[in-house]
């Protein structure tokens, strides 16, 4: 699924992009193009709505992880509860007892050691899936404002040259646009 959302982003990021890359220049205007305002606004408004999709997906990572964690404790204990157990019945002989503790406290060792590792790789795994995420989301913020700002800029910098030459009923098709 994160991987479908950051597709969608992608490609309406690249939509908008072709957009503004494929529109009409603006006579004697080198950096100026003529676009549809609405569909800009529309695949903007597209890609501010699927960011919050990906940010609700960082957070289920993060509940995920902690479900993970919370089961290698739990599995950590009951290791931990089984040995001792163990322990327990050995106690008939001192011998017994002294090789039952010995064994006790290497399980309990190699279970805090798998715990630890458990743990280690849970974090691993969401702080990677976190980082892709964000430098996701950040990668489409950025190029929806650059674009924003391309638009801004074309909008308010329409050349007076291009204004002037038109006609009155040009004028009046240009506004309603």
């Amino acid at each position: 699924m994160d991987i479908e959302m950051e597709n969608e982003v992608t490609e309406l990021l690249e939509v908008l992009y072709n957009t503004v890359a494929d529109a009409w220049s603006v006579p004697l205007g080198k950096d100026k193009c003529m676009i549809n305002r609405e569909n800009v606004l529309s695949l903007l408004d597209e890609i501010r709505a699927q960011l919050p999709i990906e940010l609700a997906e960082a957070k289920r990572l993060i509940s995920a992880r902690d479900e993970f964690v919370g089961n290698a404790k739990r599995e950590a204990e009951a290791i931990r509860k089984a040995a001792e157990e163990q322990a327990r019945r050995l106690v008939e002989e001192q011998e017994i007892t002294r090789i039952a503790k010995a064994h006790a406290n290497e399980i309990i060792s190699n279970s805090e050691t798998k715990s630890r590792e458990l743990v280690r790789a849970a974090n691993e795994y969401v702080d990677d899936a976190l980082r892709r995420t964000e430098e996701a989301v950040t990668a489409a913020l950025s190029e929806v404002k650059q674009s924003r700002s391309r638009f801004r800029n074309l909008a308010v910098t329409r050349p007076s040259a291009q204004v002037s030459g038109l006609k009155s009923g040009e004028m009046d098709s240009l506004s309603e646009e």
